[in-house]
């Protein structure tokens, strides 16, 4: 059974989103579209992306959730990489990027819908495209509904964020599945979203991003409603909860930020008793945010750690969360997490290293066009993304920093994500950015950048003297600089790179 979705006053039954799925499948296979093909989706949250991935679903193509603000060039080589011959866009986007299409590949533009009109203040004059570009009500609701075999899924053909160079295709094996896969993400879902038959769903964060993309579609399949808005807005999500009794939510640390900024009588505004369970994931969760969240709306904060190549990892609850500050959770279901060092060797409790990961619930993963890549991340049946950290002797995994993010000054390793979770929890700061930046003597230097909050007066300094209470003299920043604003990818995310490059672009060196 399909969840209802709600889309600010319009109420799309599950069964007219099954009808439609069933029509643009039929559509698909029109336009010659078979299994292990990808479809490109180039759209803003809106209830399109849902028909359009069931539908890819159910003929066994991959879906390929591309993000809207992509440039030429970035949607240009992500088209050309993964080989998609159909591509949904929304139909204002079409002639901005419409020279990244390669020959071929067939163009299908979508809505805008009303209320994404509204939220990101699009021009009804921008929507006319041309006429060998399909519109997609019209063509869908011409199909005839697909009536071939069933055919398993693929999922998502998901790219990774790109930080050391282009980024890389994830495509999933579907041959050769071990008959326990069903069961084990049943049980992964479960534990890290909760849904039930019941649940009523409400999510903001953008279904390009892959845990808000999985979320959704989890949630279309599983729950009774999911009320799904085009972004966030934080008193929005206030609303939105006590006008239809939300029992689960999606949330990034960003997000409960901003939350957690409103105002007193805006927070004591609204009746959140009906919600049960709040999943977070997609970047790192302050220790305080996240204890300042659990003050607010009770035991129902649970994170998660997740990456495009292993899907869900870890979870860890509210209870579990106040008795391990900052870690992100034990295995779920049969994952398995090890740390190595550098040099292969298995790593003992509390010991630092690379992690690596085996997640059955999964099926087995390459990288479009690039199987060495996927060949060089193994060891011993797991596999290493790229991120650092170490597991505690109750099992609980901490993560100290992505791997490309560590700071070498003097020989010493610095992992920013620490200095990070700390200073995030000093009065006056609504986020920071910490990273390292050339120095003659030392090689890098740490430096953190930070977003004070209305009317907060912070003095870098006096900054810098609360720290080193509450760190080693060696991991307090150099430089504390002050950003009215942090560029941020719209998941919440920081663009750290941003900050970072600018440090960096006349040495001739990145490391």
């Amino acid at each position: 059974m399909v969840a209802s979705l709600q889309y600010g006053e319009a109420r799309i039954e599950g069964a007219e989103i099954e009808r439609r799925a069933g029509r643009v499948a039929g559509g698909l296979m029109a336009l010659g579209v078979g299994e292990d093909d990808v479809v490109a989706i180039v759209l803003r949250n809106a209830p399109a992306l849902f028909e359009i991935t069931l539908a890819c679903n159910r003929v066994g193509a991959y879906h390929c959730p591309v993000d809207w603000r992509f440039t030429v060039d970035e949607l240009g080589y992500i088209l050309e990489d993964s080989g998609a011959c159909v591509l949904f866009m929304e139909a204002d986007l079409v002639e901005v990027l419409r020279a990244a299409v390669p020959h071929g590949v067939r163009v299908v533009a979508v809505g805008p819908e009303l209320l994404t009109l509204q939220a990101y203040e699009v021009s009804c004059d921008d929507v006319d495209v041309p006429e060998d570009v399909l519109r997609y009500e019209r063509w869908r609701d011409a199909q005839a509904a697909y009536a071939g075999p069933a055919r398993r899924p693929r999922g998502r053909f998901a790219y990774t964020s790109g930080t050391t160079g282009r980024p890389k295709g994830v495509r999933r094996l579907v041959q050769g599945l071990h008959p326990e896969q069903p069961r084990l993400l049943r049980e992964t879902v479960e534990a890290v979203f909760d849904f039930s038959a019941d649940a009523r769903v409400y999510l903001s964060a953008p279904l390009y991003h892959g845990a808000p993309n999985l979320y959704g579609v989890q949630a279309i399949l599983s729950t009774d409603l999911l009320v799904l808005d085009p972004r966030f807005d934080a008193e929005g999500t206030l609303r939105a909860i006590e006008r239809h009794r939300i029992s689960h939510l999606y949330l990034v640390p960003t997000m409960c930020v901003r939350l957690l900024a409103l105002p007193e009588p805006v927070r004591r505004r609204y009746d959140l008793s009906s919600v049960r369970f709040v999943a977070c994931t997609g970047a790192p969760f302050a220790v305080a945010v996240k204890q300042a969240m659990i003050d607010w709306w009770g035991p129902v904060i649970n994170e998660s750690y997740a990456c495009s190549e292993m899907g869900m990892v870890t979870v860890i609850s509210s209870a579990d969360a106040i008795r391990k500050p900052g870690s992100v959770g034990r295995p779920v279901s049969e994952a398995e997490v090890r740390i190595y060092s550098e040099a292969g060797s298995r790593l003992g409790a509390g010991e630092v290293g690379n992690i690596h990961v085996r997640q059955p619930a999964y099926a087995d993963f390459t990288y479009h066009n690039r199987p060495e890549a996927r060949t060089a991340m193994d060891c011993e049946g797991l596999a290493c993304v790229g991120d650092m950290g170490y597991v505690d002797t109750d099992g609980f995994l901490f993560i100290c920093d992505r791997k490309s993010d560590m700071v070498i000054s003097g020989g010493v390793n610095i992992y920013p994500a620490e200095i990070e979770n700390v200073l995030s929890g000093m009065p006056g700061v609504v986020d920071c950015a910490v990273f390292g930046v050339p120095h003659e003597e030392f090689g890098e230097m740490v430096v953190a950048v930070v977003q004070p909050g209305d009317g907060a007066q912070l003095n870098p300094e006096a900054m810098r003297a609360w720290l080193r209470d509450r760190l080693s003299a060696y991991k307090v920043p150099k430089l504390i600089e002050l950003h009215a604003e942090l560029p941020r990818q719209e998941s919440g995310k920081i663009h750290k790179h941003k900050l970072r490059d600018a440090y960096w672009q006349h040495t001739g060196r990145r490391i």
